[in-house]
């Protein structure tokens, strides 16, 4: 793995990604979600993708541009709402959907970037999570294509008290795509607020960490008590700069009194 991690740009930090590709993708709703590297994506038109990510964007940003475009298969998500586009191909057979709760997909991400093969967990048992049966592919005239399938359970002691546990499996993807807001030239990342939520996780659980940041600085710039991810999990680094767009699924405000 280089030192310096840093490459020209988005284009060619996604340059090998290939066609049927596993992608651990960073954000939660629009926040945080590397755009100019799913840009880059979307310009090469790469299809056959599987994508573990909380959500799919909107119809026209994030992995919305994406899956508009057909280039998702597959979709790893604990959330559909916010975009019709993502609701229309699912219901229709057009995409897969592996729905898993936020906090499991959280912990698959981190477990795949820690060495964890699976992990145990009491969320979704007694439920089709842990029973089978949700729908992941539907045909185009509604009936279920393929159904999610039952999962191993244990029962460990809490509490003096036995309680049933669900096995859950790591997710290890080819490639993840994040972003962050600073980043020295060795990989070491510092995410900025909401961005931090899914980003780190993501990270980890790529192969190959592909990471968008708006700003690079010379090595020991950074604290290391302010490091969020360690370099070790970074591959490449594309410096996209401050201003780029960034997008709110809703804007509330109060009425001026």
């Amino acid at each position: 793995m280089a030192i310096n991690k840093e490459v020209g740009s988005a284009a060619e930090a996604v340059a090998d990604i290939q066609e049927g590709a596993t992608l651990s993708v960073g954000g939660f709703g629009l926040s945080g979600n590397p755009m100019q590297l799913i840009e880059a994506l979307h310009a090469r038109g790469v299809s056959g993708l599987t994508v573990a990510s909380n959500n799919c964007g909107v119809d026209d940003w994030g992995l919305g541009i994406l899956l508009g475009n057909g280039q998702i298969d597959k979709m790893i998500s604990s959330y559909v709402g916010e975009n019709k586009e993502f609701e229309r191909r699912y219901l229709t057979g057009e995409l897969e959907l592996e729905l898993t709760p936020q906090g499991t997909l959280a912990e698959k991400m981190r477990a795949g970037g820690s060495g964890i093969a699976a992990f145990y967990t009491r969320t979704g048992v007694g439920t089709q999570v842990q029973e089978g049966g949700l729908p992941q592919r539907y045909n185009a005239d509604g009936t279920i294509a393929k159904a999610s399938a039952p999962k191993p359970t244990a029962v460990f002691e809490v509490d003096g008290q036995d309680e049933e546990f669900v096995l859950e499996e790591a997710i290890v993807a080819d490639y993840s795509l994040v972003h962050a807001q600073k980043a020295d030239r060795y990989g070491n990342l510092v995410f900025n607020k909401a961005a931090r939520n899914f980003n780190p996780l993501a990270a980890m659980s790529g192969k190959i960490c592909i990471a968008q940041v708006e700003e690079i600085v010379d090595a020991g710039a950074i604290d290391p008590d302010d490091v969020h991810l360690p370099g070790v999990f970074v591959h490449r680094l594309v410096e996209v700069g401050k201003d780029i767009e960034k997008r709110i699924e809703r804007r509330t405000v109060r009425e001026e009194r």
